[in-house]
């Protein structure tokens, strides 16, 4: 039998449940949450009925897991350090050496060491799916990665055989995640940014 198109009144219906649930959750919360949740509901009720709502969901292929959200997925973990490994990743960070550029669907990543500096979270977004983005970093920026998280415990090293099921044993889900443009790949960023240099460039000189 034929699945049958969302009727409007269940899509409503579907926003209001998840509207009372809020609600319901923030009722014995601090006034000033309260007072927000109340000015942010109406945009809320906008979001959860939108497109761009659907768009985002599980980029789980493979036993994988993380969000995306058009043609841009996010990747984020949580590592335990050895003891001094916090300094040492500081130290090496602080040169700002780094050959990321060579990662051609890397949108941005992050480090922040943190709990007394006992652990690190690593928070990348990128293109394509997970398993080319790991082995993009593993065949082009192997020792960028085992500099900073070969100071993990357990960690078997960025070309180890193992390290897709490891960094999966680590990685966690994202709750929230916003993209501005996620339906712009790296690539075509980088196309429209020098596109719109020639413009500016051609109408200077016509001006």
């Amino acid at each position: 039998m034929a699945t049958q198109p969302l009727t409007t009144s269940k899509q409503n219906q579907t926003v209001e449940d998840k509207i009372r649930r809020l609600r319901e959750l923030y009722a014995d919360a601090p006034e000033v949450a309260r007072t927000a949740l109340e000015n942010l509901i109406e945009g809320m009720k906008a979001s959860l009925g939108s497109e761009q709502k659907a768009r985002l969901e599980r980029a789980s292929i493979n036993g994988r897991i993380g969000l995306r959200q058009g043609k841009v997925s996010e990747l984020t973990v949580i590592l335990n350090l050895l003891p001094g490994g916090a300094n040492r990743i500081r130290a090496a960070l602080e040169t700002g050496s780094t050959n990321a550029d060579k990662i051609g669907t890397l949108h941005d990543m992050r480090y922040a060491l943190f709990d007394n500096d006992t652990k690190i979270l690593f928070c990348t977004t990128y293109d394509t799916e997970w398993d080319p983005y790991i082995n993009d970093f593993a065949t082009q920026v192997p020792d960028d990665l085992d500099v900073v998280f070969g100071n993990c415990e357990g960690w078997p090293g960025i070309r180890s055989p193992e390290i897709k099921d490891w960094i999966v044993k680590h990685q966690i889900q994202a709750d929230g995640w916003y993209v501005a443009h996620p339906d712009l790949t790296v690539a075509e960023a980088g196309r429209l940014k020098r596109i719109g240099k020639a413009v500016d460039e051609f109408l200077d000189k016509v001006g």
